[in-house]
C-alpha cells in the first residue's frame, strides 16, 4: 500500500514526463496525484456512508483539497452543497435546512459547529481506483443565489448540465492545455467553481490562491507566465490605481475578462493604456453559468458579447411578455442546457421560467447581429462584487434593533463593487449608523454589510405594503450630490 499522502502537505516534485497541472504557495500537482489523492478521498467518503444520490456539504477556503474534495464528491456520483466561508452561523444553518445534506467537508469551524464534518487537514491515503460515471441527469451540485424575499435559495444543477456549461466555458475562452490561469476568486461562487473545473477539463495549469491581493496576482502573472487572467471589479480597479504596475511583465496574458459586474470602461482603458492588456467581457448567472461572451480580440466592452454556441437569447416585454423588436429593452431570457434544474426551496422555480426560457431578471435589448447590452435589473436585488443579496435578509437583521421602528435596503451604483448597499431606516429610539452597520456585520457575511445607513422619517411603502425602493434609492443618489436626505 503506497505511503499517506497529507494533502497539504509538500508534494514530490514531479517529473519532466508529469508536468504538474495545479500550483499552491510551493506545491505543484500532476495530474496522476490528484487523481490519486481524489480516489483516496472517496474511498474515505464512502466510508463515511456516501453514496450515490447524497448530498455532501463542502465549506472550503480556495486551497487543493477543495478540488479533490470535489472530484471525490462527484466521483460517488454524489451531489456537492457549495457552502460561502464568509457566512456566519445563521446563513449555514439555513442552507443545511434547506439541502438536508447527510455529510459535511471541509475546513471552517462554523461547519464543523453545525454538523459532522470530515477535516481537509485530515491525512488521505492515494488509491488507483476507476468509477462509474455518474447519471447525467442526478444532481451534482447546488450554489445559493439569494431571493428577494428572504434568505438564500439552492440552485439545482445536474451533472449533465454542469458539463455543458464547462464546455460552453471552454469554448468562449478558447481555453487549451497551453494556457496558464490563477484563481483568486471564492470557490463556492458559481465563477470560481467554473474557471476550476474548466482548466481542470482541459488540462490547463492553474494557480489557486487563498484570497486576492493584487501584488501577488501581478507578480504571478509575471513569474507563471498567466495567459487567462480573471476578474471583478475590485480586481480591476486595483490594477487601474497601482503605482507600479508598468514594473511588471503581463506580456504573456491573452486578455482579461472581465465578468460579474458590467465593465466601467474608464478603468479598463486606463489600464489598457498603461501595460497594452486586452479585455473581454462575459455574462453568466449562478442559475445558468455561461450566456455570453465577446470576442476575444478587440472586444466591444459596451456590451457583454453574443449568445454561445447552443445558447439562445430573447427580450420579452416587462408588462406582457411578449417579443420586443430588435433594439427594444426588455427582460433578458435564456434558453441553455445548462439552466439549473430548478430551486429549493422547489416552490421557487416556477417564476424562473416561462417555457423553458430562463428569465433573468435582467432588462437589456439585443441589436440586429446579436450583441447584448444589459441596462437594468427587474429584481430587487442586490448585486455586490458578484455576489447576489437579498434585502429582506437584511432588513430581518435591522429589525430586530429596539430603535428601529421601519426600514428598507436596497442597492445604488458603485464603480468598485457594481452596487454597493443602503439601509433607510426610521427611528422610533436613539441609535447612530456605526451601531446598525455592525449589527449586520456580526450576524451576516462582510458582503451584506450597508455601506451607508440613511434615517428617514419614514419608509414609502404602496397601500399593499411594498416598500418603494426606486423612490428610496433615488433620494439617496440625489442626497450624494447635495449632500442631504
Amino acid at each position: 500500500m503506497p505511503d499517506p499522502v497529507v494533502p497539504n502537505a509538500s508534494v514530490p516534485e514531479p517529473s519532466v514526463r508529469t508536468p504538474p497541472i495545479l500550483a499552491f504557495g510551493d506545491r505543484q500537482y500532476t495530474r496522476s496525484q490528484l487523481d490519486a489523492l481524489t480516489s483516496g478521498m472517496a474511498t474515505v467518503l464512502e466510508e463515511r456512508g456516501v453514496r450515490a444520490g447524497d448530498r455532501v456539504a463542502l465549506m472550503s477556503s480556495n486551497r487543493p483539497e477543495f478540488v479533490v474534495a470535489l472530484h471525490a464528491i462527484w466521483r460517488l456520483g454524489a451531489a456537492v452543497v457549495l457552502l460561502s466561508t464568509a457566512w456566519k452561523r445563521a446563513e449555514v444553518d439555513h442552507a443545511l435546512a434547506l439541502t438536508r445534506p447527510s455529510h459535511a467537508v471541509g475546513d471552517h469551524p462554523v461547519l464543523a459547529d453545525a454538523m459532522p464534518m470530515l477535516e481537509l487537514d485530515q491525512p488521505v491515503t492515494p488509491g488507483r481506483r476507476t468509477f462509474d460515471a455518474p447519471d447525467p441527469a442526478s444532481d451534482a451540485l447546488f450554489v445559493f443565489s439569494s431571493g428577494t424575499t428572504g434568505m438564500p435559495k439552492a440552485v439545482r444543477h445536474t451533472h449533465g448540465a454542469f458539463a455543458t456549461a464547462v464546455a460552453h466555458w471552454r469554448t468562449a475562452l478558447a481555453l487549451s492545455s497551453s494556457d496558464r490561469m490563477q484563481i483568486m476568486t471564492p470557490p463556492s461562487h458559481i465563477l470560481g467553481l467554473l474557471n476550476i473545473a474548466t482548466a481542470l477539463d482541459v488540462g490547463a495549469w492553474i494557480r489557486l490562491h487563498p484570497r486576492f491581493d493584487v501584488d501577488t496576482m501581478l507578480r504571478h502573472v509575471e513569474s507563471d507566465r498567466i495567459t487567462v487572467e480573471m476578474a471583478v471589479a475590485p480586481i480591476a480597479l486595483a490594477l487601474a490605481a497601482h503605482p507600479r504596475l508598468e514594473d511588471y511583465d503581463l506580456s504573456s496574458l491573452r486578455y482579461v475578462m472581465w465578468c460579474a459586474t458590467p465593465v466601467t470602461r474608464s478603468v479598463a482603458d486606463r489600464v489598457t493604456a498603461r501595460v497594452g492588456v486586452n479585455w473581454v467581457t462575459a455574462y453568466g448567472a449562478s442559475e445558468l453559468p455561461v450566456i455570453t461572451c465577446n470576442v476575444l480580440r478587440g472586444a466591444r466592452l459596451d456590451t457583454v458579447g453574443r449568445a454561445v454556441p447552443g445558447v439562445r437569447i430573447r427580450i420579452a416585454d416587462l408588462a406582457t411578455g411578449a417579443p420586443v423588436p430588435v433594439g427594444d429593452d426588455g427582460e433578458i431570457q435564456v434558453l441553455s442546457p445548462t439552466a439549473m434544474a430548478g430551486y429549493l426551496p422547489d416552490d421557487a422555480t416556477a417564476d424562473a421560467f416561462d417555457d423553458g426560457w430562463y428569465r433573468t431578471g435582467d432588462v437589456g435589448h439585443l441589436d440586429a447581429d446579436g450583441w447584448l447590452r444589459i441596462t437594468d435589473r427587474t429584481k430587487e436585488m442586490i448585486k455586490v462584487r458578484g455576489f447576489q443579496v437579498a434585502p429582506a435578509e437584511i432588513e430581518a437583521v435591522l429589525h430586530g434593533h429596539p430603535a428601529v421602528a421601519d426600514c428598507a435596503v436596497f442597492g445604488v451604483p458603485d464603480a468598485i463593487s457594481g452596487e454597493v448597499i443602503v439601509a433607510a431606516v426610521s427611528r422610533c429610539a436613539a441609535v447612530e449608523s456605526d451601531e446598525l452597520i455592525e449589527l449586520v456585520a456580526d450576524r451576516l457575511a462582510s458582503y451584506k454589510r450597508p455601506s451607508r445607513v440613511a434615517f428617514v422619517e419614514e419608509i414609502p411603502r404602496l397601500p399593499s405594503g411594498k416598500v418603494l425602493r426606486r423612490v428610496l434609492r433615488e433620494r439617496v443618489m440625489v442626497s450624494a450630490k447635495t449632500g442631504g436626505l
